[in-house]
């Protein structure tokens, strides 16, 4: 441990909070121990449901009243113990001394409160200070964590900044009064190889500027390799393996962390598959481009180039994965591809036939052909419904008799690894990685040529995230899909995709064989995402 550590800010000793009587164990943690020292990163990884959040929620006093109960044990901040602390002291801590980022921005920042505001109003909380004082902070701690223009940026809303400057200026609100304490909750894994590489940058630089001590949620072991001093690994509440970093990392102990160390995807591409049966050109773009007009009347005018003269292909039984940041264009090329926006210029064609022009009415009877799976399977299902009558809503809209689009849903449950005695269950009764199963599984149900799978692994623990590309790899074989797979994450394309082609400001920079673009990019930007991605280089479970 280096010798800079020489306070100990948090403190936690044998934690344990209780489920609620009907929850299929008893505690959501158990007995946990662990110390975060000033400039130490203590990196927190583990399955979801593991108890990570829950142990953050229970430091900072955000445990969701009458559900989760901390009944044993000490969460000592600075020596003070907060469990025995008033809710009034709690307020007081948060914020001050204590700080939370959280996983999704958008949904952390009021929408109809500008961002400069929203982090004012920590210090109007927690502070007597002018304010001219105060607004000169806002500009500093804004300019600190690196956001352009802060006097201009302080005035816009949330959705008018991309994920990447929102995150930012969530890290502003939470280390704007120098906090001795960072919780990081997941706080890189919606955003791409870039822009992550940058967060954790920034995290490093102002811990080390303010001596602070950060707790670090997550899933991603790339990340952890990057940041972590140490390593506590979670499972089903418990801790079941904690050290040093480098040693958690090269030779884990606990055959639960070897599982998890196993399931990460190598950036290093498999050896060439064996040749498969690719079929003929199932979709074709040819100048693909979208434009957006913005502004006007009381804004100033500005037009957006999504994307621009975007032409590639795909041939069934083959993945091609686009690879890019955040704004280069690939989603917006899957939205086109699938017709929920239209295009601006440029053809789309699915087996010859041009739909990149045709009118609702026309293109509904090639919506069965182009099927999607989108990132947040929490959203992507109505929750008022149970899973059998979402996967049969789409067979039953296109002519499908009843009962051999209910036959064909239970058949799709089993192939998909859902138990179909669960048809008849809600949304809210499976866990993250089941219901992207189920959205799969609804996605088949329309026997499609084509299947577009948007980020649709990057929320899912690395187990998961593992059965997942592996079953999107079977269903494509079985039934000989055209998959383009949309992925900000190297290690997933290098494992899943025959091709790639890599988006840069709304263009394609670079294409061709996975492993020919891994092993020898020939763009600049391709060179600098793959410098950008955590833990490169790295085997884990092996020394470098």
């Amino acid at each position: 441990m280096p010798s800079s550590y020489s306070q100990r800010v948090l403190d936690i000793r044998g934690l344990t909070v209780r489920l609620p009587a009907d929850a299929d164990r008893e505690n959501a943690i158990e007995d946990i121990a662990l110390t975060v020292q000033a400039q130490e990163t203590l990196c927190v990884v583990g399955e979801s449901g593991s108890g990570k959040s829950v142990t953050a929620q229970a430091v900072m006093g955000l445990l969701p009243k009458r559900q989760l109960t901390a009944v044993a044990g000490e969460i000592r901040l600075q020596d003070e113990d907060l469990l025995s602390v008033s809710s009034g002291r709690l307020h007081q801590l948060r914020g001050a001394r204590m700080s939370m980022i959280f996983q999704e921005p958008m949904t952390a920042l009021n929408p109809v409160i500008a961002v400069g505001r929203q982090i004012e109003e920590v210090l109007t909380t927690h502070t007597a200070m002018a304010k001219s004082a105060r607004r000169a902070r806002v500009l500093e701690v804004m300019a600190a964590v690196g956001l352009p223009e802060p006097d201009t940026l302080r005035h816009s809303y949330p959705h008018q900044l991309s994920g990447g400057q929102r995150q930012r200026v969530m890290i502003a609100m939470a280390l704007v009064l120098g906090p001795a304490l960072l919780i990081a909750d997941e706080p890189t894994t919606a955003l791409d190889v870039t822009t992550q590489a940058q967060i954790l940058a920034l995290i490093k630089t102002i811990q080390t500027e303010n001596r602070t001590g950060v707790l670090f949620i997550t899933h991603d072991f790339g990340v952890v390799a990057e940041i972590a001093d140490t390593v506590a690994v979670m499972r089903a509440g418990r801790i079941v393996e904690m050290g040093p970093a480098e040693r958690v990392l090269s030779a884990p102990e606990h055959p639960y962390t070897q599982m998890l160390m196993a399931a990460v995807p190598s950036l290093i591409p498999p050896p060439e598959r064996p040749p498969r049966a690719i079929g003929s050109i199932a979709l074709e773009t040819d100048g693909l481009a979208k434009t957006y007009f913005g502004g006007g009347w009381f804004g100033k005018a500005r037009t957006v180039h999504a994307a621009h003269d975007v032409s590639i292909t795909v041939a069934r039984g083959e993945t091609l994965g686009i690879v890019g940041e955040s704004g280069s264009g690939k989603s917006t090329v899957a939205r086109c591809v699938v017709r929920l926006t239209y295009p601006t210029a440029g053809r789309i064609r699915l087996q010859g036939i041009d739909i990149g022009a045709l009118s609702p009415s026309a293109m509904r009877p090639h919506r069965g052909r182009i099927q999607i799976v989108f990132q947040d399977p929490y959203r992507s299902l109505n929750p008022r419904r149970t899973v059998g009558a979402a996967i049969v809503e789409g067979p039953l809209n296109f002519g499908v008799a009843k009962a051999e689009a209910w036959q064909r849903a239970r058949d799709l449950l089993d192939l998909v690894g859902v138990d179909q005695a669960a048809i008849g269950r809600y949304p809210h009764q499976f866990s993250g990685g089941q219901r992207q199963r189920l959205c799969i599984a609804r996605a088949l149900a329309m026997e499609p040529e084509i299947l577009i799978a948007d980020e649709a692994v990057s929320a899912l623990d690395v187990s998961v995230q593992a059965q997942v590309l592996a079953l999107l790899e079977s269903v494509r074989d079985k039934f000989d899909l055209a998959m383009l797979f949309i992925t900000h994450d190297l290690r997933v394309a290098a494992q899943i995709c025959d091709r790639v082609a890599v988006m840069y400001q709304g263009q394609v920079v670079e294409t061709g064989r996975t492993r020919t673009v891994f092993s020898d990019p020939q763009h600049a930007y391709t060179r600098q995402l793959f410098a950008a991605a955590p833990g490169r280089g790295r085997r884990f479970g092996k020394p470098i």
